[in-house]
């Protein structure tokens, strides 16, 4: 396994950091997941939950980098973010996708046994599942459980699941990986700008 990455790593814009993020592998509570597919988000991206500045909800993702950003969805979910840029940037990578490389008896106890294998952690929701995450786990330390990896080729293309911003190709996964999750746009945001 590659070299834990330091706090420097993630202290830069999430834009540059999300795609080198591709390949790492995450280690938390007993499972360690390859990542596969992120999305990126700033401060002054108005699909950033950091877009109105800091509050109770969001002061994680302000720094300073390297910290774990959970939040609560649709009244059932929870989803996870690895801190970015300087102290007060307020950016963060979403972990959208990835393959359980380690401790796979875990995940699947905390997904249900007849979750099929390539779905243990593709998606976002389903990633924290698999990991063992929720609120509690907002604002934890990943500096050392994040190891260097490299993925072949990297794509991009507009983030899933958001109405504002929806066009940003923030969003990076490895391409041809049977572990990234289907592109959904939301039924929501506005036609797709043509290039």
């Amino acid at each position: 396994m590659s070299s834990p990455l330091d706090r420097s790593f993630f202290a830069r814009d999430s834009v540059v950091v999300a795609p080198e993020l591709l390949g790492c592998i995450v280690t938390a509570n007993g499972v360690s997941v390859r990542l596969t597919e992120v999305e990126a988000y700033r401060e002054d991206d108005p699909a950033s939950h950091s877009f109105r500045g800091p509050t109770a909800r969001t002061r994680v993702m302000f720094g300073p980098a390297g910290f774990l950003y959970v939040y609560f969805t649709y009244g059932m979910h929870f989803c996870a973010n690895l801190v970015c840029g300087a102290d007060g940037a307020g950016a963060a990578v979403l972990l959208r996708a990835g393959e359980v490389v380690e401790g796979a008896p875990l995940a699947q106890g905390r997904r249900g046994e007849n979750v099929a294998e390539r779905d243990l952690a593709r998606g976002p929701a389903r990633l924290a599942q698999a990991m063992g995450w929720d609120r509690g786990d907002d604002g934890r330390d990943m500096v050392g459980a994040v190891n260097g990896g490299e993925a072949a080729e990297v794509l991009a293309g507009p983030r899933t699941g958001i109405t504002k911003a929806a066009d940003a190709a923030w969003r990076f996964w490895i391409a041809g990986d049977r572990y990234v999750s289907p592109y959904k746009r939301h039924p929501k945001a506005p036609a797709a700008q043509a290039d």
